[in-house]
């Protein structure tokens, strides 16, 4: 059996993996620009942290005849919008970061707003707006990260996904409870 041609000096390649053995999983080979990233994650995990607020505010402020299926998907959505925050988390620690939890800055450091809605149409529609913002916000990372950062492209393609089937979600319960 042949093996295909060796692309990478094996030798450099175990010198480099030494050298800066503290920086984890932080390679040579990571060309994005770190502490541009760590900003953007950061910004991602405030976006995720009003999401999971206002998805939570939601579920127990639902009313109606109709609420309470549309009270558990809110908190579905809350539950997946936390799976976010955890995901971003750490991948902001991998890359030798500090995951910024403080609530003094979150609405500031967020994408989407913090609107309450004051019935549950107007919730339906804050939580689609802010599914939307955070669709193109992911996507404006995606394409800026390109193929610098794969691990976090990826994480953040999956997101997406999940933001995409939110919006869809909740633009079916908008035609059902019309404001």
């Amino acid at each position: 059996m042949q093996h295909p041609p060796a692309q990478t000096d094996l030798a450099a390649m175990r010198i480099r993996a030494r050298a800066r053995i503290d920086e984890g999983a932080v390679t040579a080979g990571y060309t994005a620009d770190r502490s541009a990233v760590l900003q953007m994650l950061n910004d991602s995990l405030a976006t995720e942290l009003v999401c999971v607020l206002r998805y939570r505010r939601h579920h127990f402020m639902a009313r109606g005849i109709h609420s309470q299926s549309v009270a558990q998907e809110f908190l579905v959505h809350s539950n997946e919008e936390q799976g976010h925050v955890d995901l971003i988390a750490a991948r902001i620690v991998q890359l030798g970061g500090e995951p910024d939890f403080a609530p003094d800055g979150l609405s500031r450091r967020s994408h989407a707003e913090y609107i309450a809605g004051d019935s549950l149409a107007g919730m339906i529609k804050e939580d689609l707006v802010a599914e939307r913002i955070a669709i193109d916000s992911y996507r404006e990372f995606i394409q800026y990260l390109g193929d610098k950062d794969p691990t976090t492209r990826r994480m953040l393609e999956e997101i997406m996904a999940v933001e995409e089937e939110h919006a869809d979600e909740l633009a079916d319960l908008l035609v059902a409870f019309p404001s």
